[in-house]
């Protein structure tokens, strides 16, 4: 079960209380490129887009959805708050596009193109300011044991979904129990609202209301496929394939190479491993054997090379100091890339003695790294582990 936190408004918060559903948006665009070949969207654009739709697509049923609200002065909310809990009702993110028909748009004063529908599970009146949950360190002997998704978050910011770590989710939900004295409201068939005026979640005396817009499901692949024949970027295309397809027996080849018998137990995307821009493009736990393995993921819309190893180096040291003091997992890293089409090139050479290096370094935690290629099949990808 992953843990994801929605970044909220006044408005907006209300909102998505009353009609039960979390989502993001991005100004004024629309998207064009659904179940399509083509866009008019300029490519920087495009990919922010589909960034977005990366963090919805990791989205399972039964995760725990938080809410932040952000601080407004306007509002008289002068620090950010966490809110909480629901649970997301079905997988992954759908599309309501960014039209005149897009549901709730003018009160929300905004387009919320990707959304999930939640329900409620353990829902507190009371929100955990951003200070008692990132800044207090009563009662931490290390600085491992701080809520740094949601920091790296706060200081890179432009992620409306961002999902944070199971101990780090078990220390927030702990806050929340513990701020409401572990007291739930009990809003059973009636409308959950938030009240601005005590920044509360309150129930309101009324029927709960039925969320009715539009729920069309997001479909990357003609686009992913168009670009790889046309030898453009698709990373974050791959991204959001990935985060979707792993484990729900979309892509039988996918789940073999990474999965292979085990289960999910969490899912990042984009995991912010420091204070740079370093990102883990995808990274599963899964349960394997009776044992916890975390998977990192160097996914390339490329051939591979010994630069891409020297980056998974730098999230395997930073999981080894700060993930595993929290959470003990065993390391198995992968890159993920397309197809070599000349084994025999100096270049492949050299990655082979980067997978030697790498695998002579680590040891302890840290198993083989794992090579996976992948190439068009049909309409589609498949995904094969390559021995080296």
């Amino acid at each position: 079960m992953t843990t994801h936190v929605f970044i909220v408004d006044s408005t907006t918060f209300k909102y998505h209380l009353e009609y039960l559903f979390a989502g993001t948006g991005a100004k004024d665009h629309k998207i064009d490129f659904n179940d399509k070949i083509g866009t008019v969207l300029h490519a920087t654009t495009e990919n922010m887009l589909v960034s977005m739709i990366a963090d919805g697509c990791r989205i399972r049923r039964g995760d725990q959805i938080i809410f932040y609200l952000q601080q407004d002065f306007s509002e008289k909310i002068y620090e950010g708050k966490f809110f909480g809990i629901f649970k997301a009702k079905h997988d992954w993110a759908f599309l309501d596009n960014n039209d005149k028909r897009q549901f709730l748009k003018d009160k929300l004063g905004k387009s919320l193109t990707f959304r999930t529908l939640i329900e409620p599970h353990e829902v507190y009146a009371g929100g955990v300011t951003e200070w008692e949950a990132l800044d207090e360190i009563q009662n931490m002997t290390s600085p491992a044991q701080m809520l740094w998704s949601l920091i790296y978050r706060k200081l890179k910011g432009n992620r409306g979904n961002t999902m944070i770590t199971t101990y780090e989710a078990e220390r927030l939900v702990l806050l929340i129990r513990n701020k409401n004295n572990r007291k739930e409201l009990n809003c059973a068939n009636k409308t959950i609202s938030f009240d601005p005026i005590d920044q509360k979640i309150v129930c309101l005396n009324e029927k709960s209301r039925s969320y009715k817009g539009r729920q069309d499901d997001i479909n990357l692949m003609p686009r992913l496929l168009e670009k790889y024949q046309a030898g453009h970027s698709f990373e974050a295309h791959l991204q959001a394939y990935i985060t979707k397809s792993l484990g729900k027996g979309i892509n039988k080849s996918l789940d073999k190479a990474i999965l292979n018998g085990a289960s999910i137990e969490w899912l990042g995307n984009e995991v912010s491993c420091g204070v740079g821009m370093q990102r883990i493009d995808v990274m599963p736990s899964v349960i394997k054997g009776g044992h916890r393995v975390l998977t990192p993921i160097e996914l390339k819309a490329v051939e591979a090379s010994e630069r891409n190893v020297l980056q998974i180096q730098r999230y395997v040291d930073w999981i080894e100091q700060y993930y595993l003091p929290n959470r003990p997992s065993d390391i198995q890293p992968i890159l993920l890339a397309k197809k070599t089409a000349d084994k025999t090139s100096e270049n492949y050479k050299k990655l082979v003695e980067s997978f030697s290096w790498f695998n002579h370094k680590n040891g302890e935690h840290c198993a083989n790294l794992e090579f996976i290629e992948f190439e068009q099949e049909r309409d589609g990808l498949i995904f094969n582990i390559v021995e080296y």
